[in-house]
């Protein structure tokens, strides 16, 4: 029997691509298994200008969507935002969740949270991916604290995201809950050997995945590569579209002389090819100089591979040291050499692999959804 209790979302979704878009629908499909939901999404997001990437679109054959979503938001016309916020406060929920991940949302989701202050007493929580986002500057930091001020309740994805929060509201009421498994992505068993085959990659394959920006600490992995070679045969497998001037990579890899072992897949994977390059790598690896949440953690767990991250954010509270992978300081280079040699040198894709296989229910969608219901008390409306 569904719960009485009514919960609007705010948020992107298909036709939109990318981690937060996937992160609201499977946050929609969960809960409306249990409560009334409704689901104002996007129908534009960002303008092509501020957008870095080629499009903002998904173009995958298999898309994650729901039907029941609501595409209404327009980014770039206030009468939108009222309309939306008007529905809302029609709508009456208990509760109106936003996820919040870039200062380019300011306007928009202020003046939907203000409106919804002003005329009702419905409650609101802000699902921060990042509490302040990544490259931001003091201006930005500014009018963020201005939208998440609307906020009754806050969920993060790290103790480390936590503490930024409270050190903006010291009296927020915020719960930590770590970011769910993307196993939804692991339509098929591919075969790894066959699409090594098809990828032209030699022998052990490490892999780099997502968006390419500074903050990610890729160099960092580039870098390493010669001393890994030094020790064992492995080629790393970069797949994620460039943010950052991709010919300051290209001329790093031949400065050190590295092109034979460095293959770069330069785009945005449609869902049905994300199993393809999970399936032929035996590690991932995050290199990152900062973090927040990571679904590519997720997404490598969700294909039951093992991770090397750095000692940031989230990661070093997901990766468990010895038991789903390695952990290393960030902006290092022999350390991260190091592990990933010592990964393959021990041998330790099974035992890792058995691990985040038994751990992974830790990661499931149930337990974001406990983490609401236990900070808002809605299940006990």
């Amino acid at each position: 029997m569904q719960s009485k209790v009514k919960i609007c979302i705010i948020g992107p979704s298909y036709p939109f691509r990318g981690g937060i878009s996937h992160h609201t629908t499977l946050l929609f499909r969960v809960l409306k298994k249990k409560y009334t939901v409704r689901f104002f999404a996007f129908k534009r997001q960002y303008p092509k200008w501020l957008f870095p990437g080629k499009t903002d679109k998904d173009i995958s054959n298999i898309a994650l969507k729901e039907s029941e979503t609501e595409n209404m938001l327009d980014s770039l016309n206030p009468w939108t935002w009222l309309n939306v916020a008007w529905k809302i406060r029609h709508e009456n929920p208990n509760l109106v969740i936003f996820p919040w991940w870039s200062s380019f949302w300011i306007p928009q989701f202020w003046t939907i949270a203000t409106i919804i202050k002003i005329f009702s007493n419905i409650k609101i929580l802000f699902l921060c991916h990042n509490v302040i986002e990544h490259e931001s500057n003091g201006f930005s930091k500014m009018c963020t604290k201005w939208v998440l001020k609307k906020a009754n309740f806050f969920i993060v994805h790290s103790e480390e995201e936590k503490g930024n929060l409270l050190r903006m509201f010291p009296y927020a009421k915020v719960k930590q809950s770590f970011h769910p498994t993307y196993g939804i992505f692991n339509y098929r068993n591919f075969d790894s050997q066959e699409e090594r085959r098809r990828l032209g990659l030699k022998s052990n394959v490490i892999l780099f995945f997502g968006f390419i920006r500074k903050y990610k600490g890729l160099k960092y992995l580039i870098k390493a590569m010669p001393q890994i070679l030094k020790n064992i045969h492995v080629t790393l497998l970069i797949v994620g579209e460039f943010w950052d001037d991709k010919e300051e990579y290209l001329k790093l890899i031949r400065k050190l002389k590295i092109e034979n072992w460095v293959k770069i897949i330069d785009k945005y994977v449609p869902n049905e090819e994300i199993g393809r390059y999970f399936n032929a790598a035996d590690l991932i690896v995050q290199p990152y100089i900062s973090a927040t949440g990571s679904g590519v953690i997720q997404l490598a767990y969700g294909f039951n591979k093992p991770v090397i991250a750095t000692k940031v954010g989230c990661l070093s509270e997901v990766v468990q040291e010895g038991k789903t992978g390695y952990l290393v300081e960030s902006a290092s280079i022999e350390p991260l050499a190091k592990a990933i040699v010592k990964f393959f040198r021990e041998d330790k894709t099974k035992d890792f692999s058995k691990y985040i296989k038994n751990e992974n229910k830790k990661f499931s969608w149930d337990r974001i959804v406990e983490a609401i219901e236990a900070l808002t008390g809605i299940n006990n409306l």
